[in-house]
């Protein structure tokens, strides 16, 4: 192998981690609805596997402890990130039972898109015009994407989308702001326990537990809940060798996979119109990343 040869085998190799997490996490947006149609409520779900992610969580840290855990301050912050977080998990959840998998996953993805304006509104982040522009063209490709089915889509679907990318850029701006230098995975600890203890309450108080009817069903919860727990864990191993940024970018394959899994394993049809807004939407997620602060 030649000497430029051995650090581009390397550079891919360390992006494998969010290339797989991508993968996993658009695995799981189509298990999801295999999950709803077993007869398996949103709450009921949210409940059951934030307890298996809590407690593979608590066993990796004492497995493996941090090199320093939170001060008092920063264990406050992330206590409450997990109320957001709890808010964004349900909001995105809800709007996969009520939306198409690709069009409910392209309207949460305007997170990256609202955290940078939100940081350069804030202070936090800078944004220049080339970003800006960016932007605007992936809004322009989301309204593409929903323009011709707009009439059909549930209103309350697109709200909970919407409102999960809002409290997913709070969530962001709130990480990097206070926690920046953490241990993700003592955030994502204290994130966990609240957010569950959220779910669990709000499960009991409605009394709506609704379990899967089926065992595909189950194998379905079992297959979402390793996906997504693998796809954390491989997010953080990513973050730590490549960088946020790489991540970040390569995240940005989810929504495309979700889009062609769910034409493929779930039937569902888009336009020409739409697919070229979808199309149109991931390419400038991934430009924007380039841009920004340009």
């Amino acid at each position: 192998m030649s000497v430029t040869a051995a650090p581009a085998a390397a550079r891919m190799g360390g992006m494998l981690p969010a290339l797989t997490a991508a993968m996993s996490f658009s695995v799981a947006d189509i298990l999801l609805k295999l999950i709803y149609a077993s007869g398996m409520n949103v709450l009921t779900l949210l409940s059951l596997r934030g307890t298996l992610v809590v407690v593979f969580f608590f066993t990796w840290l004492r497995l493996s402890p941090p090199a320093r855990w939170h001060t008092r301050r920063e264990r406050l912050v992330a206590l409450g990130l997990g109320v957001l977080f709890a808010a964004v998990m349900f909001g995105l959840l809800k709007a996969i039972s009520l939306l198409p998998v690709s069009i409910a996953i392209l309207a949460y993805f305007v997170y990256p898109l609202l955290t940078g304006i939100a940081g350069a509104v804030t202070g936090v982040d800078r944004l220049g015009w080339r970003a800006l522009l960016t932007a605007a063209v992936a809004f322009g490709g989301l309204a593409l994407m929903l323009g011709q089915q707009i009439g059909d889509l549930s209103w309350e679907g697109l709200a909970f989308a919407f409102g999960a990318a809002v409290c997913r850029v709070t969530s962001l701006l709130g990480t990097r702001a206070w926690l920046a230098g953490t241990d993700a995975r003592v955030t994502t600890w204290y994130s966990m326990v609240p957010s569950t203890g959220l779910f669990i309450l709000a499960l009991l108080i409605s009394g709506e537990v609704q379990f899967a009817q089926t065992a595909w069903g189950w194998g379905a919860f079992i297959g979402a809940a390793v996906t997504t727990t693998l796809s954390t864990l491989l997010i953080y191993m990513s973050t730590n060798t490549v960088g946020p940024f790489r991540t970040a970018l390569v995240m940005n394959l989810e929504p495309l996979l979700t889009l062609i899994f769910s034409m493929l394993l779930l039937g569902e049809v888009l336009t020409p119109v739409q697919v070229v807004g979808a199309a149109t939407m991931i390419a400038a997620l991934c430009a924007f990343q380039f841009v920004r602060g340009r």
